[in-house]
């Protein structure tokens, strides 16, 4: 494997949750892997369709690549996981971190499910702090992000890193961490070292959510974030940045979609088994976590 070469990164954005997917491709084998992909879901009319996920896909036969990974860096609150769709679209093998264990643990008890398999059986492969893997002939590693969720992973791909909910582009700061298992202390070590990463490293983030209705962005390098990024410039100690965020977060209600989406997210992207009409069904428990805003 190829340790230190550039990969072709493409990123797909999407609207309705503000949400940043990547295809990171190897230029010189075409061998790729599908970061964080999106199964789009209404939660109006409780209608699933598979516009995102299939944008990839053909972006990805246009250009004659070829799936090795479908990767996900953490059961996601805002949005479903496309990645059971997109393996049987490509027979591409999936992966999360090992630590989603955990957050099936939990999310287990909060959906009552005595008889869900909480053991990452779910995923064809769970990856550990400094696991290698390969992209064609360049070097992925893995890094343990825990804070957001307790579960969340950097994906090192040559010069990129994918750090969904850890930063976000400078001017949006820092990702939540009062989804059940986030630490901001947690939050903050894991911020420093992705910080640590070589000054030119490109930071490829989750989400944007556009502040001032500029453009989406998503690419920032860890120089950048180190001198601009809102949060992290302004705080110089780990008590300084907990403080900050846990004063942001308890302005901010919880994603529309969180108690949909892990249901489904901690089951690998699988959406739930028909019942006996045909139909699916999600479960909704009531006053299972806090942060309603009334009003």
């Amino acid at each position: 494997m190829r340790k230190t070469l550039r990969p072709d990164v493409s990123a797909f954005y999407d609207k309705r949750t503000f949400s940043i997917q990547y295809v990171v491709a190897d230029p010189a084998t075409k061998k790729c892997a599908i970061v964080d992909p999106i199964l789009d879901f209404d939660e109006k009319s409780g209608s699933v369709k598979t516009e995102n996920a299939d944008r990839i896909l053909d972006f990805i036969a246009a250009r004659g690549l070829s799936v090795e990974w479908i990767l996900d860096t953490h059961p996601h609150a805002d949005h479903f996981s496309a990645a059971q769709y997109l393996k049987g679209k490509t027979g591409a093998p999936t992966a999360i971190g090992d630590h989603v264990v955990e957050v099936q643990k939990l999310w287990k008890d909060i959906y009552n499910w005595p008889d869900f398999a909480a053991d990452g059986s779910q995923w064809d492969r769970l990856f550990a702090e400094g696991d290698i893997f390969a992209i064609g002939e360049l070097e992925g590693r893995v890094l343990f992000s825990p804070g957001h969720t307790l579960a969340s992973i950097t994906y090192v791909v040559g010069d990129a890193a994918f750090i969904h909910d850890t930063m976000f582009m400078p001017d949006s700061g820092t990702a939540r961490c009062d989804f059940p298992g986030g630490s901001a202390a947690r939050l903050w070590n894991s911020i420093q070292q992705i910080l640590a990463l070589p000054d030119e490293m490109r930071l490829f983030t989750g989400h944007d959510y556009q502040p001032g209705g500029r453009e989406p962005l998503w690419e920032a390098s860890v120089a950048e974030q180190k001198t601009t990024n809102s949060h992290m410039a302004n705080c110089r100690t780990q008590a300084e940045f907990v403080a900050v965020r846990e004063a942001r977060d308890a302005t901010l209600p919880m994603p529309k979609l969180i108690l949909h989406a892990l249901q489904v997210n901690i089951r690998g992207g699988r959406l739930p088994e028909p019942e006996d009409n045909g139909r699916r069904y999600l479960k909704i428990p009531i006053d299972a976590l806090e942060g309603a805003v009334w009003g």
